[in-house]
């Protein structure tokens, strides 16, 4: 065992370990038992070699423009900065994740979270100079570690770039779910269906209307999602405490963004206000509401599907694929779980869509102690919806099928299909051929041989599916 001390004490560590007194306290105060997600301790890592690049390059030209004898600010050793620059890269690269013992909830702003990762790259760096964890007289967590950083500025910084990682993910996958979704309504254009209002027969419709309807939702989701970025872009690294950069040299301030965007390669920019970016956090309830309509979109969807291929409808003619025994007692029973998936996932987006607006709003003054949990919330509905969006393409949509024989037969077994009458005959002729149909169980056909109504030819003219889809009629259409 090592002993560590901190304002408060002292305490023992376990000798081989990265984590330090501070990630201790904080795994004791806060018995969660939830995971802190990796994506966040990844974009960390990043946030942190940006710094300590930044570190480099402040020396570099400080020692450039004056004489080093002559500056008072004491730099640390070149060894010391490219220690911590690999340390912090092996971070980023998810390395060390076992020695992050810090819980997902936590209080504190996520000084646990920030004080977890010092400790693992002082720790780090220390073995890559072939001494031990703690020894931190010649490399610190916060000396060295944290150089002109808070976790008020590394903290909110890293989750929005592990956001927008996030972010990129589930744009690709709204895309290739559209993509898919789209195939399915160019293949069925012309496979009529009953379209229903209040779950009672409508009016004739199609399976590509049906899943051109999704297709659209789709394309303005990702459309929504794909302006996120511009939404959560502005960081607040170099801002320090609450934003005015107190303790932070203007070089730094200046260039630690650049640095991190050449690491990530997203489309970050250094908030013009640091102030109101470490305060206020209205963009990532904003963000969180385009995520909440997509898990909207999504439920109406596989609710839908749900309910097409159910049993409550008879002689289905949409089918889900089978994908697992749906009952431990009852033979032969398939279950819509992917549906029912989506529809969990949507709902769980819902609850942490309510509780991130109601904690942005509960910061205070300068700064939002809320944030770690804020942070894993958020995240979780990323990764939530990310993976609804890859089993639908890959578990639903790929094995659905339309028996279009099936749709084409209830659908002229239906009275709704007499409102197509309508503009030839009028709304009461139409009604006496959909009672004669209701009545006696048979087609629109044959209830139209057994009232003459209407010329059969001209029917069978009018109930093609061409003219049953196309967009209302034109007077030339009644001659």
């Amino acid at each position: 065992m090592r002993k560590e001390s901190d304002f408060i004490g002292e305490r023992e560590i376990p000798e081989d370990v990265f984590y330090g007194i501070h990630a201790l306290r904080a795994r004791e105060n806060f018995p969660d038992i939830t995971p802190f997600p990796v994506e966040w301790y990844k974009a960390i890592g990043l946030v942190k070699q940006a710094c300590y690049l930044t570190y480099k390059d402040f020396k570099k030209a400080a020692i450039g423009k004056y004489k080093e004898e002559k500056i008072s600010f004491h730099f640390f050793e070149d060894q010391i900065i490219e220690a911590l620059i690999d340390a912090s890269k092996e971070v980023s690269e998810g390395e060390w994740f076992d020695h992050f013992i810090v819980p997902a909830i936590s209080g504190g702003a996520g000084t646990s979270i920030n004080m977890n990762i010092n400790e693992i790259i002082a720790n780090t760096a220390l073995t890559k100079m072939g001494k031990h964890p703690g020894e931190y007289s010649l490399i610190d967590p916060v000396e060295h570690a944290n150089v002109f950083q808070s976790t008020n500025d590394v903290i909110p910084t890293s989750l929005h770039i592990a956001l927008m990682f996030l972010l990129n993910e589930l744009e690709t996958g709204i895309n290739e779910l559209r993509t898919i979704v789209e195939k399915h309504e160019n293949s069925n254009r012309n496979n009529l269906r009953i379209g229903y209002t209040q779950m009672q027969e409508a009016v004739p419709s199609s399976y590509g209307k049906l899943f051109s309807t999704y297709s659209e939702a789709l394309s303005r989701d990702w459309w929504r999602v794909s302006k996120c970025f511009e939404r959560i872009k502005p960081i607040n690294l170099g801002g320090s405490a609450i934003g005015t950069g107190l303790a932070v040299p203007l070089f730094f301030i200046m260039e630690a963004v650049n640095h991190l965007q050449k690491l990530t390669g997203l489309p970050i920019a250094r908030s013009e206000n640091l102030a109101d970016a470490t305060s206020n956090l209205d963009s990532l309830v904003e963000v969180h509401a385009i995520l909440k309509a997509h898990a909207v979109n999504l439920e109406k969807m596989v609710s839908d599907l749900r309910l097409l291929a159910s049993d409550l409808l008879g002689r289905n003619e949409l089918h889900l694929p089978q994908k697992q025994v749906g009952s431990s007692i009852m033979p032969g029973k398939i279950n819509p779980v992917i549906p029912e998936f989506v529809i969990s996932v949507s709902h769980r987006v819902y609850s942490n869509d309510t509780l991130i607006a109601s904690l942005c709003a509960a910061g205070c003054l300068e700064l939002n102690a809320y944030l770690p949990v804020i942070g894993i919330s958020f995240i979780e509905s990323l990764k939530l919806l990310i993976a609804a969006d890859k089993t639908l393409k890959e578990n639903l949509f790929e094995g659905l099928k339309v028996d279009i024989h099936i749709g084409e037969e209830k659908l002229f077994n239906s009275p709704s299909i007499t409102t197509a009458l309508v503009p030839y005959i009028g709304y009461h002729k139409a009604s006496l051929i959909a009672k004669e149909m209701k009545v006696s169980g048979i087609t629109i056909f044959e209830a139209n041989t057994k009232l003459n109504l209407i010329d059969e030819v001209h029917l069978k003219q009018i109930l093609k599916p061409e003219n049953l889809l196309k967009l209302g009629y034109s007077l030339g259409d009644l001659t």
